[in-house]
């Protein structure tokens, strides 16, 4: 039996664990769950650094140096504490400018930055990350040349990244020989930026570097093939050699002419898919992407459609890549000016988790937040929800000739319709019920029920030509009154006001206050969901296309962009099928007259809930005598899962709308 002495130990060890275990959730709820502005902004380091780039894409028989201006905080250094960095790498620090209010980078006398674009440097520097502003090849104070989306500009990008991680070199200045490290950081580095710098994030992830843990790719490009043209058909009056012309400095100019040329020869205006495309898809390496992604797109962009946003957010989805998403009402638009202080307190958590690591839950969170009306919000727990099934609807011959029926019943029958460059998808939404010949629409029954596509759709169409060439146009729409952004005013969804409002601190040269915006709205009749485009003569391949026989049935699926829109009870859902969608798509050589096969004409859509959503929604309602409605209901049926209400306080090279 112990002595009394050994029974007094035991029972102070016994209080000590029991103590131990008690105070263990006091702990961990002390571990730090969202960085603070702890650091000053206005001694913050400011220096230029020139990053091998290891491509002499210039020629000058040297390897191209790319400038990278670093923006962080003195403090850590000082105590021996790394930090981690965010970045933008991007075109236009000195040529179009970033943001809203189009800021350019300046510099003091000894060449140090003085105002970086934006808020990142002013939030986030304060609170213990360093900024990091790259000057693509070929642009401001690199060297190099633009190669639009290929191996010199993910290259110049991915270099620094590189560089962060303790992999690659660097120099204090442009020509010397003075090398310098990044020992202030952790190489823990998260990329960010809104069209061309979006893009560049994602070619960056797509090359699987080390150490670059999320991207923040906002109306990015995933494939720069689908930004000139859709499935064959040509999209801009333009190239990318006009576009590498339009970004690229003096110096640059001189010496890339042999680039530019290439990036001409290599992007015919057939819409034939080259190896220059292959080579800027970072879709087909979605695989290799080690980083989280936090995308946020506009559904009505009509600059980066929303294609884009589709595939590579599946093909992300394909590989397991951990995965955010931001859909907004309106067009090519930084959410800083749609949804501003929800979208800089999201962005700072996403940051803290992903690059500090701190558990603040983000991870747990919905996985989308979707705009449904302006300034009103609803979350899904996944997108597209996890009842998101494929639908296939049958368009029907009516009444009136080129206004038919659309629902799940297959049906004989044909229609025709004339292409007509005049006419675009607002004429063909606005004439639905009307009979016009250059259009054929298939429209639902009043619908019964709420009816929410979430996702890409395809529409499948066996027409027959009248001559040699022909395109299409496949678009979505909703039938019945609405209030929108207007998306299709210049500044695409938004107002800029007089007062400013401020996020992060400020210094004389470095302002962190910005002009506010207020939703601007359009009051419509019909709204376009979604949309595709295609060349007939591409049926068969991208690779080539062909002539087409006049008289000779063609099948061809046109990939429609991506979108979440929930079609409301009492409104109808409408196919249109066209030509021509007027200062969309350039029209072809020639104006066909096309006869439309309705038994082999389908759209499979995304819906929540799949057919049998559909079933509910288009059946025949039963009589009703009375209706008694009690309180408000937070949101309507049919949304999905995690819906949740929120209100939160044309033709363009990518970024250069007055949103940039």
């Amino acid at each position: 039996m112990p002595n009394r002495s050994l029974w007094r130990m035991l029972a102070v060890l016994a209080v000590g664990a029991l103590t131990a275990v008690l105070l263990a959730p006091s702990a961990a709820q002390a571990a730090p769950r969202e960085s603070r502005p702890v650091y000053s902004y206005a001694d913050a380091v400011r220096e230029s650094v020139w990053v091998d780039t290891g491509l002499d894409e210039d020629g000058d028989g040297r390897t191209d140096r790319v400038a990278a201006d670093i923006v962080r905080p003195s403090e850590p250094a000082r105590q021996g504490r790394k930090v981690p960095v965010i970045m933008d790498a991007s075109p236009y620090y000195s040529c179009c400018g970033r943001g809203n209010e189009s800021q350019l980078k300046t510099y003091d006398a000894q060449g140090h930055v003085v105002q970086m674009p934006l808020f990142y440097d002013n939030y986030f520097v304060p609170r213990g990350y360093a900024f990091v502003g790259v000057d693509l090849a070929g642009t401001d104070r690199s060297d190099g040349c633009v190669d639009v989306g290929g191996r010199s500009d993910i290259g110049s990008a991915k270099a620094v990244v590189d560089w962060l991680g303790g992999r690659g070199r660097a120099y204090t200045t442009r020509t010397g020989t003075t090398p310098v490290k990044a020992d202030w950081t952790n190489g823990a580095t998260g990329m960010i930026g809104k069209s061309w710098d979006a893009t560049i994030a994602n070619g960056v992830a797509a090359t699987g570097v080390r150490n670059l843990k999320t991207i923040v790719p906002i109306s990015g490009i995933s494939s720069w093939y689908d930004y000139y043209f859709a499935q064959g058909a040509q999209l801009y009056d333009g190239g990318p050699d006009e576009l590498a012309g339009y970004v690229e400095s003096d110096s640059a100019q001189a010496h890339c002419a042999a680039v530019q040329r290439k990036l001409a020869d290599g992007s015919p205006d057939s819409g034939d898919w080259t190896p220059l495309w292959t080579e800027r898809d970072y879709v087909k390496d979605a695989g290799k992407v080690r980083a989280s992604v936090f995308l946020v797109h506009g559904m009505q962009d009509l600059n980066v459609r929303t294609k884009h946003l589709g595939q590579w957010w599946d093909a992300l989805a394909k590989h397991g890549v951990e995965r955010k998403i931001w859909l907004s009402q309106t067009g090519h638009v930084d959410p800083f000016d749609y949804r501003r202080g929800a979208w800089v307190d999201t962005l700072h958590r996403w940051f803290d988790h992903e690059l500090l690591g701190y558990d603040n839950g983000i991870d747990r969170e919905p996985m989308a937040d979707i705009e449904r009306h302006p300034d009103q919000w609803v979350t899904s727990a996944l997108w597209p929800p996890r009842e998101t099934r494929t639908t296939t609807l049958y368009p029907a011959r009516g009444t009136t000739p080129g206004v038919g029926t659309l629902g799940p019943r297959r049906a004989a029958g044909t229609e025709t319709f004339t292409d007509d460059p005049s006419r675009s998808e607002t004429d063909w939404a606005a004439d639905l019920t009307r009979s016009t010949p250059d259009k054929a629409a298939f429209i639902t029954p009043a619908l019964t029920g709420p009816l929410r596509i979430s996702g890409s759709s395809r529409v499948t169409v066996t027409a027959t030509p009248s001559t040699a060439s022909a395109h299409l146009s496949a678009v979505l729409v909703d039938l019945g009154p609405d209030t929108i952004r207007d998306y299709a005013d210049s500044a695409e969804g938004i107002t800029t006001l007089t007062e400013r409002t401020c996020w992060g601190e400020s210094t004389a040269g470095d302002s962190a206050c910005f002009k506010a915006t207020s939703a601007k709205t359009a009051d419509v009749g019909a709204t376009v969901v979604s949309r595709g485009w295609a060349d007939l003569g591409h049926h068969a391949s991208l690779a080539k296309g062909v002539p087409l026989t006049p008289g000779r049935a063609y099948t061809m699926t046109l990939d429609l962009a991506a979108t979440d829109h929930v079609v409301p009870e009492g409104h109808r859902l409408a196919l249109v099928v066209a030509g021509t969608d007027k200062d969309l798509i350039e029209p072809p050589s020639t104006r066909p007259t096309l006869t439309l096969d309705l038994s082999r004409t389908t759209a499979r859509l995304p819906l929540t809930g799949g057919p049998a959503a559909l079933d509910r929604a288009t059946a025949t309602p039963p009589t009703r005598s009375t209706l008694t409605v009690v309180g408000t209901p937070r949101c309507l049926t049919g949304y999905g899962d995690g819906c949740t209400a929120t209100a939160s306080p044309r033709r363009t090279v990518p970024g250069s709308s007055t949103s940039r």
